[in-house]
């Protein structure tokens, strides 16, 4: 009998397969305007190995207050936690659809993808199945099942999740169908919070990571290559999106390095990081020499950097990759 998990990785061989062309066009390219790094990133390792045969192809991750990594592996429909010593826990499985996932948009597999977590501790979670009955928003409590508290649309893919914490909003990003959604911490109706053209995909994927900075919500279009900033305004209402960053192929999630919009982000099939500077210019700090698999998401505890790396492409090494940050003044 095939189980839910081996119907799952033949989905993801087979829809990898459908768009590897994709990453043969992408895997050459890096940023127009991108500069060689002068190693404002040291003591980079691979800190943690996944188990691609398990389907642990981490997608994201949310940091703890003391170092500790919680991850989403897509594939799996699993949220781990990775200790500061590297040693990995499955936290809960996300129940499988009763199709197997097929009909999920864009990638034909059902995935975890983004994840935060609250200051007490309250986990939530992503889910894009292709189904009306476990797409959405899920929440996870130390000693609890995973539950649903929204729904979201099942043709569409839910991928990257920001919280607000000071106006107790969670924000959604639709790689398919070029949507911020948001839900307040407490679960309910998900309302559209944006449906600006910049957000829509130009084929494949197009609203991905998302960060809440200052004010605005951050936002990537992994088939445009840009990085967005979205004004909060008062009532919780959208402004108009401005492109702060542009030509970055195949960008994925993001982080805010600490030096005011100064960003790290992960370029996946180029299987490259770069640094954003706050003029829109990049500097390459991290490639595939570095241990890079197809890097998903990016996280800062202080200096210290985590980069997971899903290995969608590359198919060999799903890992945590982790370094220093040193500032260039």
């Amino acid at each position: 009998m095939r189980t839910p998990m081996s119907m799952s990785m033949r989905s993801i061989k087979i829809t990898m397969s459908a768009i590897a062309v994709l990453a043969s066009v992408v895997t050459a390219a890096t940023p127009a305007n991108a500069q060689l790094a002068g190693e404002p990133l040291t003591d980079v390792r691979i800190a943690t190995h996944f188990d691609l045969s398990a389907g642990q192809m981490p997608e994201n991750i949310t940091l703890l207050p003391d170092g500790t990594a919680d991850v989403t592996f897509a594939a799996s429909r699993q949220v781990a936690q990775i200790t500061p010593q590297g040693a990995t826990r499955i936290l809960a499985t996300l129940p499988a659809p009763t199709d197997g996932g097929v009909n999920t948009p864009a990638l034909g597999f059902p995935l975890a993808t983004g994840i935060v977590h609250t200051s007490d501790g309250t986990v939530y979670v992503l889910y894009a199945t292709g189904t009306a009955d476990l797409t959405g928003l899920w929440r996870l409590r130390p000693g609890q099942s995973p539950l649903r508290i929204a729904a979201l649309p099942a043709g569409g893919l839910p991928n990257g999740l920001a919280l607000d914490e000071h106006g107790k909003q969670l924000y959604i990003t639709d790689s398919v169908l070029g949507t911020v959604w948001t839900v307040p911490v407490t679960g309910g109706t998900a309302t559209a919070w944006s449906t600006a053209p910049e957000l829509a995909s130009t084929g494949f994927l197009g609203a991905n990571g998302a960060k809440v900075h200052r004010g605005a919500l951050w936002v990537t279009n992994l088939d445009k290559g840009t990085l967005l900033r979205i004004p909060i305004r008062p009532g919780n209402r959208a402004g108009t999106p401005q492109v702060r960053a542009s030509g970055l192929t195949g960008i994925d999630d993001f982080a805010f390095t600490g030096h005011g919009e100064e960003v790290l982000a992960a370029l996946n099939a180029p299987n490259t990081v770069v640094r954003i500077h706050p003029n829109g210019t990049t500097t390459t700090v991290l490639n595939a020499t570095n241990g890079l698999q197809n890097p998903t998401s990016i996280a800062l505890h202080g200096n210290n950097v985590y980069i997971l790396n899903a290995a969608y492409f590359t198919a060999t090494d799903p890992n945590l990759v982790r370094a220093r940050l040193h500032s260039h003044r």
